[in-house]
């Protein structure tokens, strides 16, 4: 069966196979095929060395040890403007449990597939001729949905520890179920991945969370003992449990928060934040003789500075980790709508920003939903959201006006006194009425024919319009209410 390869990938196999080289597709852009999802990236595999295919091309790049030359396409495709071109390689031992201590270029595709991960990843496809090359039976697992190493897991893991999160990675992207053997090995091995820096574990972490299923992978690594190696203070939160509002402990809440966010597509941020917004509740844990229950009093404080530092231990940028700190420091302010005001409300949009303010009632909804609510905007959730709309609003006010109490005296000599403000609400009546009058043009020239009015002509005028900003006001809030379904 044949495969849609673009032309732009055919045209380097080609090339390759014209100068008499072999050249298959391999690895992630076959298994992805296979799926019928379009791969992200294309990579080949040779007999041809990297000065012989660099020969071949008009534009490559060469800038590592392990023999890979980028070959770059002239499309604005990102997925098809660098294709690697790696010759077969065979591989030594591991000694940092990450990259092999030499690489040596191999004679055969038998040889180079090997060499891989898992099987659906040690398939070669020959487009020209629509063959695969699967000594691993890498087909069969893709089509049961099963993810298992090339031959012994222990030596694949002992080999290169982050295959340790990849294995998780792929079930999280693609809905795989891990092989039997496969598990018990990444158990047996969970401790090398303490050999792996931080930046390769936050990259995997990263890929994990914006995949459709972070709660089935990150289950698996505390199941299997490597979310330690991860984020140890989540790990601990493992079986810790809750009070009576929640259905679930601490760690399962978490998973269901951050899956809540995969499921509605939330950015990576409210994912973070989602996962970590009830870390601290392992130390904030006190026993209530009077409840009876479970307290966790000031866990967002305490969250939020472990936060902090799991973030910085993995090295995310500066930026996400003061938002995403941020989110967790806050996410319990919605936690007792009676109390709330408006006037508290637009103290917390000071807090953590207008530009993150929905994101913030985006966490709290992943909050609800991980304790087991079915529901996930109540009536009061509503509120909570028709008030934030209300507090960001700008307010009808004389603000509005292309003139200000200033421009009044400076220009017709106004004496600061209650003409100027009368004048003004006059004026605001009117740009209500017809938002086309708000020019400094019409303005001035209204201010000029408002002034040679009586003190009492210009008052009624100047109530009036202070009626009518107080109707438009009310008529504004009131389609707000409306549109959260809270009236």
């Amino acid at each position: 069966m044949r495969h849609k390869v673009p032309r732009e990938i055919r045209s380097v196999t080609e090339t390759l196979r014209q100068a008499g080289f072999e050249a298959y597709l391999v690895g992630g852009c076959v298994r992805d095929l296979l799926l019928n999802r379009t791969p992200k990236d294309w990579d080949v595999t040779t007999n041809a060395k990297p000065e012989q295919i660099q020969a071949l091309f008009p534009e490559t790049f060469y800038t590592n040890d392990f023999g890979t030359v980028g070959v770059v396409n002239e499309t604005d495709d990102e997925t098809l403007k660098v294709v690697e071109v790696t010759p077969y390689r065979t591989e030594s031992t591991y000694g940092d449990k990450r990259r092999p201590d030499s690489v040596t270029f191999g004679d055969s595709i038998e040889e180079d597939l090997a060499r891989r991960d898992f099987t659906m990843n040690a398939i070669a496809y020959d487009e020209s001729k629509g063959h695969l090359i699967d000594p691993y039976k890498g087909q069969k697992d893709i089509e049961a949905g099963i993810l298992q190493t090339v031959g012994s897991p222990e030596e694949r893991f002992e080999e290169d520890a982050l295959r340790l999160m990849r294995a998780l990675r792929f079930v999280a992207e693609l809905d795989f179920a891990l092989d039997t053997n496969t598990a018990a090995a990444i158990q047996g091995k969970a401790a090398n991945l303490g050999h792996i820096s931080k930046e390769r574990i936050r990259d995997e972490l990263i890929r994990i969370l914006t995949s459709p299923r972070p709660l089935t992978a990150l289950a698996l690594a505390a199941r299997l003992g490597i979310l330690a190696y991860i984020v140890p203070d989540l790990a601990r939160s493992v079986g810790v449990g809750q009070n009576q509002a929640h259905s679930f402990d601490v760690f399962e809440h978490s998973l269901r928060s951050v899956q809540h966010a995969a499921d509605k597509g939330w950015d990576l941020d409210v994912r973070l934040a989602a996962l970590f917004h009830d870390i601290g509740k392992t130390d904030a844990r006190r026993w209530s003789d009077e409840k009876k229950d479970w307290t966790f009093h000031g866990h967002e404080v305490v969250s939020a500075r472990i936060t902090k530092k799991a973030l910085n231990d993995l090295h995310f940028p500066r930026e996400t980790i003061e938002r995403v700190t941020k989110l967790v420091r806050w996410h319990m302010f919605f936690s007792d709508p009676d109390l709330i005001t408006l006037s508290a409300v637009r103290r917390m949009v000071r807090n953590v920003g207008e530009e993150n303010i929905w994101d913030l009632l985006n966490v709290r909804i992943c909050d609800r939903i991980g304790t087991g609510r079915p529901k996930e905007q109540p009536f009061r959730f509503r509120k909570y959201k028709a008030m934030v709309e209300q507090a960001l609003r700008d307010p009808i006010s004389v603000a509005m006006l292309k003139t200000n109490g200033n421009h009044l005296m400076e220009t017709f000599h106004v004496q600061p006194g209650p003409r100027i403000g009368w004048t003004l609400n006059a004026l605001l009546e009117e740009v209500l009425e017809d938002p086309s009058r708000n020019t400094e043009e019409y303005l001035d020239t209204r201010t000029g024919e408002l002034l040679t009015l009586s003190d009492d002509e210009l008052r009624a005028l100047g109530e009036a319009g202070k009626q009518k900003r107080e109707e438009k006001e009310e008529e504004e809030v009131g389609k707000i209410l409306q549109k959260h379904h809270v009236q």
